[in-house]
């Protein structure tokens, strides 16, 4: 079984180890940072039976269960991991991961190589052949997330008012963005802005940024190219953490798996031809780090 917690979405997949899925199913997000851990759980268990239902089979028959899940990494959440996997499957072996390890492996076919994820938040993973992890950015948008979605929403708020009052250049994002909010002049932002936490909304400006820019704005298309830049660092510091200056490269996150002005000039920098397109979705690298449990003599069965 893989079990991939992304930021906004809850998959969960029975595969048979060709890799073939035989059962699934499928949720809104279970970060439990956004809806707390207990319903987290629930709505982990609820899924977890429901595949398994869906795929024939009774709990006691999931041998290796592998879970990623965004907010709960098992750097700092393991416990909690297994503890929610194992009320379900208590004839499996667990393995804890992290939604980023789980994105890395279905890229790749394996755990090797780096991924670049860019889309609430930034975070560069990589892992190179002799198994040593690296770890770039992931700090959150208070102290970083530089060149994801919250901080392209966040810079084109400030860029927004600071033109307001001609420190700055005129942007197209002003009426653009204002648009988008349903607010009539700048200085709304600050009410909008401030009345309640507005971390999700924040970044799903970032569309419009990278909208802006496409057709010739200049403020935008400087924002995308500083963002652009702060995720070629990523790579670049991980690239030399991990001592794998020709690791391949695998890109994650709304902004940065389909084609856009982030993407392809993150592409260009890179001197990659086209936007890498992953191997596998990340549940089942959940799976191929689940039947790396395995024994031999455990597949063979």
């Amino acid at each position: 079984m893989g079990i991939d917690g992304g930021g906004s979405n809850l998959r969960v997949v029975v595969a048979t180890q060709d890799l073939r899925v035989v059962g699934e199913s499928h949720a809104g997000t279970i970060n439990p940072s956004v809806i707390g851990h207990e319903t987290a759980a629930g709505l982990i268990r609820q899924h977890m039976q429901a595949a398994i239902e869906n795929a024939h089979l009774q709990p006691a028959d999931i041998r290796a269960v592998c879970i990623g899940v965004a907010g709960a990494s098992a750097d700092h959440s393991a416990d909690w991991l297994c503890e929610v996997v194992g009320s379900i499957t208590p004839n499996a072996k667990i393995r804890p991961s992290a939604d980023q390890e789980i994105a890395l492996v279905g890229a790749h076919g394996k755990r090797e190589g780096i991924l670049i994820l860019a889309g609430t938040g930034s975070i560069a993973y990589g892992v190179n052949p002799a198994g040593q992890v690296a770890v770039v950015g992931g700090w959150g948008y208070l102290l970083g997330d530089e060149g994801s979605g919250y901080w392209l929403g966040l810079s084109a708020l400030k860029a927004i008012s600071q033109a307001s009052e001609r420190r700055a250049a005129k942007t197209t994002l002003t009426e653009s963005v204002l648009h988008e909010l349903n607010l009539e002049k700048p200085r709304d932002l600050i009410r909008w802005l401030y009345a309640e936490p507005r971390n999700a909304a924040i970044a799903q400006l970032a569309p419009v940024v990278i909208e802006q820019a496409d057709v010739g704005d200049a403020v935008s298309s400087d924002l995308v190219a500083d963002a652009v830049q702060h995720l070629v660092g990523h790579i670049t510091a991980l690239r030399e953490t991990l001592n794998f200056p020709d690791a391949p490269i695998a890109f994650a996150g709304g902004l940065l798996t389909h084609p856009n002005v982030l993407s392809l000039g993150l592409c260009r920098h890179l001197q990659l031809p086209a936007i890498p397109v992953p191997r596998y979705p990340p549940v089942i690298g959940a799976v191929l780090l689940a039947l790396d449990m395995l024994a031999p003599s455990e597949k063979e069965s």
